[in-house]
């Protein structure tokens, strides 16, 4: 019999919780031991994702403290917070202190802003808050997993949505020695990037049969992107990012454009993209362009490169919830109990959505 490893989700009844305990329902190494929403505490799954009542037909949602007081009697925890920046850290402190004090062996990954940064002045610099956990920021590591090929650290922060797209089209270019300087960068994203409570701008219907840039250069993954750029050993750039709302629930297009100091043909380029991938099963460097129908749903990005003569363009697709929020945090946390990292993950996108 396969060992399961139980898994706890904070933040269940948002869109990225969804995503998770939809993942986790598949998942051969995870089971759910509990899903914790202050909001829905006692509320039935289905009664939040009723796509999900096959999966968990009497599963309940419980609160923090509920599922805090069944700690003891675990050996092993998986740990994922789909919490709001801002509010994740406080509420993940309390699991990891009840995990020390009871000897759990205990990874976490975290989809929050809330351990993307190194140090809580870098965090609140972007965020304006007081970091929630500053005693533990040391245990996290930072990145997306194709980026980072090895870590000794417990837990994990994953990049946002947006960065997570930015940072597979970028990073090649920049440690591979073309010397781009400056990125311009524009991203697509559906209305379930803004999460699941409706705000002017952000509402579904306000989207619709529209197309509208935000927060233009002075986006917060802005920053993010340049320093991730920087961990993975990238030349110095200025990162230009320009977002976009999008008239579709799911998925992001995003665009990078960039001058080299010497010219690069597509063929060329692409080939240093396979090469800088070859060993990341999620990421498929296409002859063409990439397409969101392609990757909804899925834990895939497509990448692909254009060039003439100095100019280049490089583009990438994914699902923001799965590759760019709860797919991530899976894939991370199979490396983290050194599972195959492809694990619960190879579904591909369904043709029609």
């Amino acid at each position: 019999m396969t060992h399961r490893i139980p898994a706890v989700v904070l933040g269940a009844s948002g869109y990225v919780g969804g995503e998770l305990l939809r993942l986790l329902a598949a998942h051969p190494n995870f089971e759910l031991h509990r899903a914790v929403s202050t909001s829905q505490a006692g509320q039935p799954i289905g009664a939040t994702f009723p796509s999900l009542t096959p999966a968990w037909p009497e599963t309940t949602f419980c609160t923090p403290q509920d599922c805090l007081a069944t700690l003891a009697d675990l050996d092993e925890l998986a740990l994922f917070s789909a919490a709001p920046h801002g509010a994740s850290a406080a509420l993940l402190a309390p699991f990891m202190d009840m995990a020390k004090k009871h000897g759990v062996r205990l990874h976490v990954v975290d989809s929050s802003a809330d351990f993307r940064y190194r140090n809580a002045k870098d965090y609140e610099a972007v965020y304006a808050t007081p970091h929630g956990a500053t005693e533990v920021l040391g245990e996290f590591e930072q990145g997306v997993p194709e980026h980072v090929r090895a870590t000794d650290r417990a837990h994990v922060g994953h990049p946002g949505c947006f960065a997570t797209a930015a940072l597979i089209a970028a990073v090649p270019l920049c440690v591979s020695g073309y010397k781009p300087g400056s990125l311009f960068i524009n991203g697509i994203t559906g209305s379930t990037g803004a999460g699941r409570s409706p705000l002017p701008g952000t509402h579904h219907p306000e989207r619709h049969s529209n197309l509208y840039a935000y927060k233009p250069l002075v986006h917060r993954h802005t920053a993010e992107i340049a320093a991730f750029i920087d961990k993975a050993g990238g030349s110095a750039v200025n990162v230009n990012f320009v977002p976009h709302s999008g008239p579709f629930a799911r998925g992001i297009h995003l665009t990078l454009q960039a001058e080299l100091e010497d010219a690069v043909s597509a063929d060329a380029l692409r080939a240093s993209y396979r090469d800088f991938y070859a060993g990341s099963s999620f990421v498929r460097v296409l002859e063409g362009t990439p397409r969101i129908k392609d990757v909804v749903t899925s834990n895939y990005c497509h990448v692909g490169v254009a060039a003439h003569g100095n100019s280049v363009v490089i583009m990438s697709a994914i699902d923001n919830l799965v590759k760019g929020a709860a797919g991530g945090a899976v894939q991370w946390m199979n490396r983290l109990w050194s599972l195959p990292e492809t694990s619960g993950l190879l579904a591909s996108a369904p043709a029609w959505t």
